[in-house]
């Protein structure tokens, strides 16, 4: 080997050293911006969850329980939660099961027993409810009312809307709950 040879000079080196160290640094930096960002939507995704679910459990005895005397006025509050087709289908409900309810003196009401976030985005959160359904009705020719206690469960998919939660879906589940 001659001298020279398989050596570089050192000023072209320490060249090579202090890009090497800057790359790994910018590099360092990145990953360190991407996890700082990775770390907010989570947080952000846990915040909406833990509002969502809150909403979930106010909404959903309103969304879900009725009295034959009053089913226009308690369907249309339920509806002031939904938003989108579900907000629609709301309007249409009392037509649908309001002369039914009436000519039974049909009563049901939720109580939310339990719930528990399935998945959430910050925009987005779905929430498994537990609700025992009392239904009472005095079927045409009853001597007296029948009472019911059924224990059931919904899926609430809460969208963020304005301020707030909207129930963009609502449907009773039976059978296995698979998240959609």
């Amino acid at each position: 080997m001659t001298p020279g040879e398989g050596r570089r000079p050192p000023g072209r080196l320490r060249r090579l050293l202090v890009a090497l160290s800057a790359l790994a640094a910018v590099g360092l930096g990145l990953a360190a911006l991407s996890a700082y960002r990775d770390l907010r939507s989570l947080q952000d995704a846990e915040r909406a969850g833990g509002s969502a679910l809150a909403a979930a459990r106010a909404y959903a005895p309103e969304m879900l329980s009725y009295d034959y005397r009053t089913i226009d006025r308690d369907l249309a509050r339920a509806g002031a939660h939904a938003t989108g087709a579900l907000a629609e289908q709301y309007r249409r409900l009392p037509a649908a099961i309001g002369p039914d309810a009436r000519l039974r003196h049909k009563v049901q009401q939720a109580v939310v027993a339990a719930a528990g976030v399935e998945s959430q985005s910050p925009d987005e959160v779905r929430v498994l409810v537990f609700v025992n359904l009392v239904t009472s009705r005095t079927d045409p020719g009853a001597a007296r009312p029948t009472q019911q206690v059924v224990q059931s469960r919904a899926r609430l998919v809460l969208v963020t809307q304005g301020d707030g939660w909207r129930v963009s879906a609502l449907s009773t589940l039976l059978g296995d709950t698979p998240a959609r």
